[in-house]
């Protein structure tokens, strides 16, 4: 199954992160970025000047104060749309790699050793410690460690590096994440969790 590539302009996520810019426009969420907190409060405070300058009574021309005024704001909003962005992208890869990997076929290994009989199966059926076989193509069907050989992966899905990155038996490079692909050789892991099953209303 070839997943498609979501674009950082992807109208599924643009829409909900523009409405997300003005949620977070809370107190209680601009608290908890510091930098951001101190300009959400300057541009409440300049916003007031703004009013008050409209009034005859500023220190400034009004057209000055409301330019800093609009400025501050573009800042504050655009922060919060560009972690909304990331927030939205993140949890739609995540979604596509839970849905990609309901279809996943597992090889799955009599012996946990490369050479033994394999077994097809869905990936949604291994357990923790089933071991299986995964070759140049496949979708690892599950989050794992290597056990035997070494293989070059494909772990774009998940962290958005587009350079295939080495996982080998033994060592700190062992470890596989489900939903990722083997793009060259052969790989023997141990599934380390408990995949999750569909639901009957998926």
């Amino acid at each position: 199954m070839v997943r498609k590539k979501l674009s950082m302009f992807d109208p599924t996520l643009i829409t909900p992160a523009l409405v997300g810019a003005f949620r977070k426009l809370d107190p209680r969420v601009q608290f908890k970025n510091p930098v951001m907190f101190v300009v959400y409060v300057g541009s409440i405070f300049t916003t007031g000047l703004w009013v008050q300058a409209l009034g005859g009574q500023g220190e400034a021309p009004a057209w000055f104060i409301g330019l800093t005024t609009l400025w501050l704001w573009f800042t504050v909003l655009f922060a919060n749309f560009a972690e909304a962005l990331a927030e939205g992208r993140s949890q739609a890869q995540a979604a596509a790699l839970r849905r990609a990997k309901k279809f996943v076929v597992a090889k799955k290994l009599r012996e946990p050793r490369h050479g033994a009989t394999v077994d097809l199966l869905p990936g949604t059926e291994l357990g923790r410690g089933h071991v299986v076989l995964v070759e140049a193509g496949d979708m690892i069907p599950a989050d794992g460690e290597v056990i035997e050989g070494a293989a070059s992966v494909n772990e774009a899905a998940i962290t958005g590096e587009s350079a295939p990155v080495i996982r080998e038996a033994g060592g700190d490079f062992s470890a596989v994440t489900g939903g990722t692909t083997v793009l060259s050789d052969w790989i023997v892991v141990r599934i380390t969790v408990n995949p999750a099953r569909p639901s009957s209303t998926a």
